[in-house]
């Protein structure tokens, strides 16, 4: 008898495992399918840009030909985006030396938020901002940047790979294209 209880529990908290699994994938893909539906798909050419750095040198995309990209497009004021740079800070250090080149672009409109947020998340990738709001932005735009935190990988001929708004998507993906 007590075989058999052994072997029920062991059967209940493999199936409660599946399903938790299971609930948190698709979970991730709902938040995508619900968020990201407008970011730029697959194989789109990335567009351009040309934006500031908070000590005003200036950081073009074309720039980084050759090299794969992500973009972070968040904010210090952004609750799930602060939640999130750890995650991104943290795909910054494993991948840098991969031939993956990472760049913030900020919404903030205050630059000491910015910069203080900067400094909090030791973000040591370029980051950029036109410091106006969200929705005015010129490069919110050209990427359909409808929530934050967004990222794109875009890759070594420019172009995207994947748009989300899922840091552990981008970076599972990062794992698979970088060998």
């Amino acid at each position: 008898m007590n075989r058999l209880l052994v072997k029920t529990f062991a059967f209940i908290s493999l199936s409660l495992m599946i399903v938790i699994c299971h609930t948190n994938a698709q979970g991730m893909q709902d938040d995508d399918a619900k968020y990201a539906t407008e970011l730029l798909k697959a194989g789109t050419a990335a567009p351009d840009f040309q934006l500031t750095t908070p000590n005003g040198q200036t950081v073009s995309l074309s720039n980084y030909k050759g090299k794969y990209v992500v973009l972070d497009f968040w904010a210090s004021w952004c609750p799930d985006c602060r939640k999130d740079a750890p995650n991104i800070v943290a795909a910054y250090n494993e991948f840098k030396e991969k031939n993956v080149a990472f760049i913030g672009i900020s919404f903030d409109t205050d630059k000491v938020a910015w910069e203080n947020a900067i400094t909090k998340y030791e973000i040591k990738y370029p980051q950029v901002s036109e410091l106006k709001k969200w929705k005015e932005t010129t490069i919110s735009d050209k990427y359909h940047i409808k929530w934050i935190p967004s990222m794109y990988l875009i890759d070594p001929e420019g172009k995207i790979v994947l748009g989300t708004i899922i840091s552990e998507k981008l970076i599972k993906t990062l794992g698979e294209v970088i060998k």
